[in-house]
């Protein structure tokens, strides 16, 4: 995969815009924005997925596969950290001496002469942007946002605005999230992830000070977690709001009940403002905490702010029910760090009351599977009832000898919990043959896991026709 290379910015006679994996969940929607704002793009994947198709539908001429004839005239190229260095479309761009632009700096580029809230952090940043465009929406506000998800009662995960507002989901993984010009961060956790890139936690830790201080107004960042604590005490006299469970947070999370839904009641500047949230889990609390941070510093009244936080109804692939046979229910779930599966089966325990969880886990990255296979164990064996492992997703990766599902089933203390199975269809042939009615199943990764659900009510149905 290429190395990220921030250089080279958006030229000002940047032509025809060629986006290379115009399909990827951030790329498709900053091609959308380009689109509305009258700049003539084309792209290409490897596949036409329904992304392509909204994209060919608002005029995109999508090439699928990658060869370097896709470029035709354009004058600008817009890759991510996803492709090759052997990609056809980009060694001809370095060949003519194209401009290569990676996606972060256009998406700079589209943010710039706005009021720009930025969203990052290891966890959570998908679901807290969502909530914070969709609070916005229902207060009257019109902002230009680009979302990591699709915003389920939105449809999409971007869409130009008429306010100065624009909400933007900052990737830390690569550092790219240090690019924008950024006048309200909401920093969700600094758990330490992508020290592939990083190095160490000390140098991940360093990279979000750097971030929080790079906002103009003001810094909502997480009470809880000891790295957050850690940057927010070398932020000096920045304006900064803290939220979460603890005491000394300036947004103070009290009073979580979680079920089907999860309600709580934040105390804020020495009032108490409550709500119930349509998505279940602690962790949802916690992410509206931080949204509620940043919609008040942005001038809103703390009980409407609430109010619209609640009208959040969840993103695409964030405990998504994707159907029911036979009793068993399948949800689609991102979770790829420890961190996030335990936020996503604690809440999903509850839902499924006297049920099973069987996650169908895909271990994303190799470095991440390796370095953290204890954890993985530790919270899917405590946490699920079974877990089924398939091959790893490499993404950026390419593949280390030796890693694979298998180092984080090995550490299990009862091996009777665990399976690995390298073929998905073999995979969900067995999911379906030991769910019962009452169980929920839940594909579970940060890679194209999705794909197998498919596969897994097709074999539900066969097995509920039995």
């Amino acid at each position: 995969m290429i190395k990220s290379d921030f250089s080279q910015s958006m030229p000002d006679d940047h032509g025809t815009v060629h986006f290379v994996g115009i399909g990827g969940a951030g790329m498709s929607g900053i091609a959308h924005l380009f689109v509305t704002a009258g700049v003539p793009i084309s792209g290409s994947d490897i596949r036409a997925t329904e992304t392509v198709e909204g994209l060919r539908a608002r005029g995109v001429s999508v090439a699928i596969g990658h060869d370097a004839a896709n470029l035709g005239s354009a004058e600008t190229v817009v890759v991510t950290g996803a492709i090759a260095e052997d990609n056809p479309e980009f060694v001809a761009a370095r060949e003519r001496g194209l401009p290569i632009v990676h996606r972060a700096q256009a998406l700079a580029w589209l943010t710039r002469n706005h009021r720009l809230v930025a969203i990052a952090g290891a966890h959570g940043k998908t679901t807290s942007t969502a909530m914070i465009i969709t609070a916005l929406l229902q207060l009257g506000n019109d902002p230009s946002f680009v979302n990591g998800g699709v915003i389920r009662s939105l449809g999409v995960s971007a869409a130009p605005g008429s306010s100065d507002v624009f909400v933007v989901e900052a990737d830390e993984s690569d550092g790219s999230f240090l690019l924008y010009d950024t006048a309200i961060s909401l920093i969700t956790n600094v758990d330490p992830d992508h020290l592939d890139h990083f190095g160490s936690e000390e140098a991940f830790e360093d990279a979000f000070v750097t971030f929080a201080r790079t906002a103009k107004e003001r810094v909502v960042i997480s009470s809880d977690d000891p790295r957050s604590v850690a940057v927010t005490g070398r932020l000096g006299d920045r304006a900064v709001t803290t939220f979460g469970q603890a005491e000394t947070a300036d947004v103070r999370l009290l009073d979580v009940e979680s079920g089907s839904t999860v309600s709580f009641t934040l105390r804020y500047r020495g009032a108490d403002y409550s709500t119930r949230l349509r998505v279940a889990g602690l962790h949802n609390a916690i992410n509206a905490a931080g949204a509620f941070g940043v919609l008040v510093a942005l001038d809103y009244e703390p009980q409407a702010a609430l109010d619209t936080i609640s009208a959040f109804e969840g993103t695409e692939r964030r405990f998504e029910l994707r159907g029911t046979v036979g009793g068993v229910s399948v949800y689609d779930d991102f979770a790829h760090h420890p961190t996030e599966i335990r936020a996503a089966l604690s809440g999903a325990r509850g839902v499924v009351g006297t049920g099973r969880l069987i996650p169908i886990f895909q271990p994303h990255l190799y470095t991440r599977t390796r370095d953290m296979a204890g954890q993985f164990r530790d919270v899917l064996e405590t946490l699920a009832d079974h877990t089924i492992i398939v091959p790893v997703y490499g993404a950026r990766q390419d593949p280390i000898p030796g890693v694979t599902g298998a180092l984080i089933a090995d550490l299990y203390a009862d091996s009777s919990r665990v399976s690995v199975i390298d073929d998905w269809q073999e995979a969900a042939d067995y999911a379906a043959s030991i769910a019962e009615p009452g169980d929920f199943v839940i594909p579970m990764g940060g890679g194209d896991i999705y794909r197998i659900i498919p596969q897994l009510l097709d074999a539900l149905g066969k097995r509920h026709e039995a």
